[in-house]
């Protein structure tokens, strides 16, 4: 049986059918995001949709653990699938919390922190790294397996949080991410990771039936939490487990949309002497935002710059066809480039026609101002 498929069918109908429930739930009980002016929308809209993404992705775990989908799994990687899920679970608490109570980011960072322990107690850990033109190329963490498995699981949550910024963004890079994750691991031979990136695909890609602009709910930070701690579960137990150099880099790569974001953003952050939980307009779609491009083309343009990294690691995994689709997702990547390029001049051009329209307008039937030449 399929059970890659019967995971991410499953999520994705759960996902179908309960977001719509969720939602009406949400508009009752009065837990909505409000506008203010660092955000897009410009009405309250439900923030609880994670509750449906996890409830997808956990349903089709189960339905497929009692199908036997595990059977055939070694004892240890089944336990690292419950590992992932229950932190998971909890990460997704956590943003559930925050969502109906508004909790502190310090309190946020000491919680995740404790969760990604006890994730890694599970073995959902970084245990080494083999390092290509090394030797041994083989390089054992040992005691520092702890604290670059907590940055890496805490480090990506949030980074996928903090992408959730446009209808639709976070849970197309999740769910490109994912789709991307299970075509490696299973190439490279790693069912339990396939499996959870089939359900987590399914869940992520059937929330843009409701969350693509325009939005009609917003996942949350229960949700954005939930993909983005287990994307980076993924990553540990499907990818960097495995004693190749590849299998190394693949999750940095699949994953690079969020992690240059959120680096970049955090480290000028630091610089300014803010926190790097502060509320700015410094993220890749602000900035595209202020260029003069439209919510839906800012999306579209990143979800192809996801689909381009990731395809760029299908392809470095020596994935069948895997070229092909590197190649197929630059020129994808080209033409957006090319659109969003011609979209940001026309409305600079706009711009400057309007300019001095509005300037004469205010200018008419009054003393001409003594710096204007």
């Amino acid at each position: 049986m399929p059970y890659h498929l019967v995971a991410f069918v499953v999520a994705a109908l759960v996902v179908l059918v309960t977001t719509p429930i969720v939602k009406k739930i949400g508009l009752k009980s009065g837990y909505v995001d409000l506008p203010n002016p660092r955000k897009v929308h410009s009405r309250p809209m439900v923030r609880l949709g994670g509750i449906s993404i996890f409830l997808g992705s956990l349903t089709a775990l189960i339905l497929v653990w009692f199908a036997g989908g595990f059977g055939d799994l070694p004892s240890p990687s089944e336990y690292e699938i419950w590992g992932v899920t229950f932190g998971g679970l909890l990460f997704f608490m956590i943003g559930l919390l925050d969502d109906l109570f508004t909790l502190s980011a310090k309190s946020r960072l000491v919680m995740q922190l404790g969760v990604a322990t006890m994730a890694w107690a599970m073995g959902v850990r970084i245990e080494f790294f083999t390092l290509p033109f090394v030797e041994p190329s083989l390089i054992n963490l040992g005691m520092l397996s702890l604290p670059v498995t907590l940055i890496w699981l805490v480090g990506m949550t949030n980074a996928i949080n903090f992408t959730d910024g446009l209808d639709g963004l976070a849970a197309g890079i999740s769910g490109i991410a994912a789709v991307v994750m299970l075509i490696t691991s299973l190439f490279m031979n790693q069912p339990a990771a396939a499996i959870l990136a089939a359900a987590l695909a399914g869940g992520a890609l059937a929330f843009l039936r409701y969350n693509f602009n325009p939005a009609q709910i917003f996942m949350g930070d229960g949700g954005a939490y939930f993909l983005g701690f287990t994307l980076a579960g993924i990553g540990v137990i499907g990818l960097v487990k495995t004693v190749t150099t590849v299998a190394v880099v693949l999750p940095f790569l699949i994953l690079a949309v969020p992690i240059l974001d959120t680096s970049t953003v955090v480290a000028n952050r630091l610089l300014r002497g803010q926190s790097p939980f502060a509320a700015d307009k410094g993220h890749l779609h602000h900035r595209l935002l202020a260029a003069g491009l439209s919510q839906r083309r800012i999306v579209l343009f990143i979800y192809a710059l996801t689909f381009w990294v990731g395809s760029l690691a299908m392809a470095y995994a020596g994935v069948p066809w895997g070229k092909l689709y590197a190649l197929i997702a630059t020129l994808l990547l080209a033409y957006a480039c090319l659109q969003a390029v011609r979209r940001v001049l026309q409305s600079r051009k706009k711009l400057a026609i309007a300019s001095p329209q509005n300037d004469a307008s205010k200018t008419d039937h009054s003393v001409p101002d003594k710096d204007q030449h």
